[in-house]
C-alpha cells in the first residue's frame, strides 16, 4: 500500500513559479478562486459566500496534508507571495496507488503556460516521490482548456458518464481522464 509524508511540506518551483503550502493570508484569493462565477463556470459547485468559508476550506487542506490524506500547492509567480492559483492530488486510493489532481488558476493569470509548468512538476513529484501508479482527472466535457492541457500532458480519456452528477437543477456529465505513471511501463 503507498505511504505517503507530506512533513515537511514538498515545496516545488519551476522556471516561472514556486508551489507552496497554502497559508491565511491567501484566504482573500481563495475566496476569488471558490467564489468567482468564471472561475467556477465548469466546476459545478456553489460558491464559497465568505473570506471565512475559504478559511474553512483551506483547514481542511491542512487537515489532509497533516493527515497525510491529500496535498496541495499554492501557485504563485517567482518573487510572488501572492497565491495566483492552487493545484492538488486529493481522493488518493493508498490501496491503489492512484490519486485524482484538480487545479484552478486566477483567470488573469490563464493562457500564458503556466499550470502546464504547475502541472509538469506536480505529476512528477506524484509519480516519483509518492510512487503512485496512476492520475485521475474528473472534467466537466464543456471544459476545452482543462481537457487541452490533460491531453497535452499524456492523460487519455478513460470514461464519459453521462448524466451522473446532479446539480443546481440538472443532471451533468461527466469525463474522465488518466496518466498511467511513464516509468511504470
Amino acid at each position: 500500500m503507498l505511504q505517503l509524508n507530506f512533513d515537511p511540506f514538498p515545496s516545488l518551483s519551476t522556471e516561472r513559479l514556486n508551489l507552496r503550502r497554502m497559508c491565511p493570508e491567501d484566504a482573500e484569493d481563495i475566496f476569488f478562486l471558490r467564489s468567482d462565477k468564471e472561475m467556477l463556470q465548469f466546476l459545478d459547485r456553489d460558491p464559497v459566500r465568505s473570506i471565512e468559508e475559504a478559511g474553512q476550506w483551506m483547514r481542511t487542506i491542512d487537515e489532509g496534508i497533516d493527515g497525510n490524506q491529500s496535498i496541495a500547492w499554492a501557485i504563485a509567480l517567482k518573487n510572488e507571495p501572492r497565491l495566483i492559483g492552487t493545484i492538488t492530488f486529493w481522493k488518493i486510493e493508498k490501496e491503489h496507488y492512484r490519486a485524482e489532481i484538480g487545479y484552478a488558476l486566477h483567470t488573469q493569470f490563464q493562457g500564458r503556460g503556466l499550470m502546464q509548468e504547475a502541472m509538469t512538476v506536480v505529476l512528477d513529484y506524484g509519480f516519483n516521490a509518492m510512487k503512485l501508479h496512476s492520475v485521475e482527472a474528473n472534467v466537466n466535457p464543456n471544459n476545452i482548456r482543462s481537457i487541452l492541457l490533460l491531453e497535452k500532458n499524456g492523460f487519455a480519456r478513460e470514461a464519459y458518464h453521462r448524466e451522473n452528477y446532479y446539480y443546481n437543477g440538472h443532471f451533468l456529465d461527466s469525463a474522465i481522464y488518466s496518466l498511467i505513471n511513464p516509468l511504470s511501463k
